[in-house]
């Protein structure tokens, strides 16, 4: 269909923060003229989202409680040499193809899918077809932005989805395997059985280079599955991602002050620095944006994710201690250290909450790293 010629807020990119800005608007501000704009065919791309229920606050749940495609009530679980451990925390997950279908259903004509977009201003948006669309407002939320501004790790994984030829035995999600052979930094196998035959397995990286070998994890998921004895009948669903792991660098070089138009989620910072998440930020600022005055939202948005940054500071600080102090073949230590602290505290971790006390929680008793290689990851001086 045609693209209409004006409307209060464009949003430029149908990802996981674009969309949910979108339901967001449509839900508390039913009178703003909204278009979300994606440059591919459908919406969200391909991918799986997962969250603990304590990620998200109760008053926002209504926003993703329709998505949840996934849902394990009885907690999870995480495997270290010498560690296994179940939480009783709830854990969710959200198929791409599940936000498609909830986002065309409750926003029909508001979506244009297969839309290249050439430029955007505080005013507009220019097709890549030459058309003008004039607009109250443009957030762009079309993924990462330059990063060259950032000082990153990267956690990156191949996933597949396994049909198997008989039951895997595995109750409930397991969030971290690292009893497996490490390589490339830290390595660990993520679990997540979607019914008794059918598990996705997730060969995961916490590494200094975002290179992604997929033929190479491809191989190591298929030996991990017949490690455990399980029978692949056929591969059902395949992804792969390359997350930043911020853990330096500088914020006004990242999201310029002069730069006029308003963004959302990676390309505005909003991830939890230390495990690259982005959807407990995606679901708190989208909640925010339908409160905020349109005409006001560039200078807005950035300062939320400015004041984002600030609260980041003491994450980026962990991540410069596992990439800069902790050996890669060793990097598995710092998470099974982590794993034997209490839950509620490893719960505000992963929401990007936690408090003072927590913080210094983390950091005391034995270090698994030496107090020498982190003085030196903590003086290096910034990029």
């Amino acid at each position: 269909m045609p693209a209409p010629s004006s409307c209060d807020i464009a949003i430029i990119g149908g990802g996981l923060a674009g969309s949910l800005v979108a339901l967001a608007l449509a839900a508390r501000r039913p009178e703003a003229r909204l278009l979300l704009v994606e440059q591919d065919d459908s919406i969200g791309g391909n991918h799986l989202w997962s969250f603990f229920d304590s990620d998200v606050a109760p008053q926002d749940r209504w926003l993703v409680e329709p998505l949840v495609t996934h849902r394990w009530p009885q907690g999870h679980a995480v495997c270290f040499p010498g560690l296994t451990r179940q939480l009783s925390g709830a854990y969710n997950s959200i198929a791409s193809a599940t936000l498609d279908r909830h986002v065309r259903t409750l926003l029909g004509d508001r979506v244009l899918t297969g839309t290249q977009v050439a430029a955007l201003d505080p005013a507009g948006v220019t097709l890549a077809n030459g058309d003008r669309l004039d607009v109250g407002a443009v957030l762009d939320a079309r993924g990462a932005a330059d990063l060259s501004a950032l000082r990153c790790g990267w956690q990156k994984f191949v996933g597949h989805a396994l049909r198997l030829s008989a039951p895997h035995g595995i109750d409930r999600p397991v969030i971290m395997d690292a009893t497996v052979e490490q390589a490339d930094g830290y390595r660990f196998v993520y679990l997540l059985p979607f019914d008794d035959r059918t598990i996705f397995v997730e060969d995961t990286y916490y590494s200094a280079s975002p290179a992604l070998d997929v033929p190479v994890l491809e191989d190591r998921i298929a030996a991990y599955a017949a490690a455990r004895g399980w029978r692949v009948e056929a591969v059902m669903h395949r992804e792969t991602g390359v997350l930043p792991v911020v853990h330096g660098g500088a914020f006004d070089r990242f999201w310029p002050q002069d730069d006029p138009v308003a963004r959302a989620g990676v390309r505005a910072g909003l991830f939890q620095p230390m495990t690259g998440y982005s959807l407990p930020d995606a679901v708190a600022f989208a909640a925010w944006v339908a409160g905020q005055p349109l005409d006001t939202l560039a200078a807005a948005t950035r300062a939320y994710a400015a004041a984002h940054w600030r609260r980041g500071g003491y994450y980026r600080m962990l991540g410069k201690l596992l990439f800069g102090a902790a050996l890669p073949p060793d990097r598995w230590r710092v998470f099974a250290r982590f794993y034997r602290l209490p839950a509620p505290l490893i719960d505000r971790f992963y929401a990007g909450r936690s408090t003072p006390a927590d913080k210094l929680r983390i950091l005391c008793g034995r270090p698994p790293v030496s107090i020498r290689s982190a003085m030196h990851a903590l003086l290096r001086p910034p990029a």
